[in-house]
């Protein structure tokens, strides 16, 4: 019976014990913070020891293999023991593999990564595919195992999941994008990151498909030199090509495999250039997997995004409110203003994460007529736009700049929560912050209608 401790008792730690558990290894929890009453109770209830607010490197060290949480970097002191005595250290999602037999869809990318996720999967299920979604999104796919497999399992991949993959080998997979993030995590070195990301090729034979967007400048650098054994197909707004998907006018078309589709952009559930790529990515994907263009198409039809991602909450007197609180950096936010034609109220702020907003400027000029900075310290957004925006508010109340929203808004504005920035000085999270902006949209209505 192999040993095996787990570090960090989270989704993916809690799915890789269950898992684990239900093959007959011997497991350890161990978690340096607390553990959520719900998870302790499921670990309980499965007789899993575990321990909360410490590592027992003993313990710990005399495992077999040690599964890690993505957030525990390798630096930490733990895994640098553990990797000194040389105890494999992996990932659940490379722990999950060894237990299906079904084909994956891989996906990553610094933006985007998500929705193509969500809409890959919906493309797959929609048309009748065995195909389960698992990975940074949702149930983690150690635990959905423990109930069964899928014939297709599409799975979003963080760059801290990757790093923990060994012979994981995907039948598909797609980096929608690289732009600088996380760089604390890799030393603040750009091409530390990018081989990360990377990564996910790695394993890949020719019987598998790589899928990246031809015009990112940090994927093509990060191509470079770098041997793809899988067949590639390029993403692209820019050039036809005999392989990928590409935007030809009010058309998208997708040449894979031996299929070629073509899609009118107006069929197309979410609005924005970026959602054309992610529409694009996903639909290469799906039929590769042996979607038809029908069931493309009705799946784009009735596709519904996750919420807080350009989610339209409501519109009240002719103002449209859009929830983009996932737009957590500024290559987020430029996507999101670049998504619509008509004046914008524009609602930011928040954690600075060392952004350079020069990226924005041409964008609020020419779209943005009122600026509401959110934050604790609106210094750096008040000196980046303040001479660029016809208005400048801010608050620290997300309800007063809901309500500053509708107040200077006019029919045919939008008033878009996109914060390029991480939420954690005035809320719990970025899911925290949309549910707010969300209830108070809600209130602005019923208020109105009184």
């Amino acid at each position: 019976m192999k040993n095996i401790a787990i570090l960090g008792a989270g989704e993916s730690g809690l799915g890789a014990a269950m898992l684990a558990k239900k093959a007959g290894y011997a497991i350890f929890v161990s978690d340096a913070g607390k553990i959520q009453d719900a998870r302790k109770e499921k670990l309980q209830d499965m007789g899993i020891p575990f321990e909360e607010g410490v590592h027992t490197q003993k313990r710990i060290l005399s495992a077999d293999y040690i599964i890690k949480s993505p957030g525990i970097p390798e630096s930490s002191e733990i895994v640098k023991m553990a990797s000194k005595e040389g105890i494999p250290v992996i990932d659940e999602l490379e722990f999950a593999a060894m237990f299906s037999n079904g084909k994956v869809v891989a996906i990553t990318g610094t933006n985007g990564k998500t929705t193509t996720t969500l809409l890959t999967y919906h493309l797959m299920k929609n048309a009748g595919l065995d195909v389960g979604l698992a990975g940074n999104v949702g149930q983690s796919w150690a635990a959905q195992l423990t109930e069964g497999d899928h014939d297709w399992w599409v799975i979003e991949c963080s760059s801290f999941q990757i790093d923990g993959l060994l012979s994981f080998r995907p039948t598909i997979a797609m980096i929608t994008n690289i732009t600088p993030d996380h760089l604390d995590r890799y030393g603040y070195k750009i091409e530390n990151y990018i081989n990360s990301k990377m990564s996910l090729f790695k394993n890949m034979t020719s019987k598998g498909q790589a899928i990246y967007y031809a015009e990112d400048p940090l994927t093509l650098q990060g191509l470079k030199g770098r041997k793809i054994r899988a067949t590639q197909y390029k993403i692209s707004l820019k050039s036809a090509s005999d392989r990928g998907g590409f935007e030809n006018g009010e058309m998208l078309v997708v040449h894979a495999g031996d299929k070629t589709v073509e899609i009118q952009k107006e069929a197309l559930p979410l609005p924005g250039t970026h959602n054309v790529l992610n529409s694009l990515f996903a639909a290469t994907a799906a039929v590769l997997a042996g979607v038809s263009q029908e069931q493309l198409i009705e799946g784009f039809k009735s596709f519904k995004n996750a919420p807080h991602r350009l989610e339209l909450i409501r519109e009240v007197s002719g103002v449209k409110f859009v929830n983009d609180s996932k737009g957590t950096n500024v290559e987020a936010t430029f996507y999101a203003l670049g998504s619509f034609d008509g004046p914008l109220i524009w609602i930011a702020g928040g954690v600075d994460k060392g952004n350079d907003y020069s990226v924005l400027t041409p964008l609020v000029r020419e779209k943005v007529k009122t600026l509401i900075c959110l934050g604790k310290d609106n210094e750096k957004l008040k000196k980046a736009f303040g001479a660029n925006v016809p208005e400048l508010k801010e608050t620290q109340d997300i309800a007063e700049a809901v309500k500053w929203g509708l107040e200077v808004g006019k029919p045919g504005d939008v008033v878009l929560l996109s914060p390029a920035c991480a939420s954690f000085d005035l809320f719990k999270n970025y899911e925290d912050r949309g549910n707010q902006f969300r209830a108070a949209v809600e209130n602005l209505k019923s208020h109105i209608n009184a």
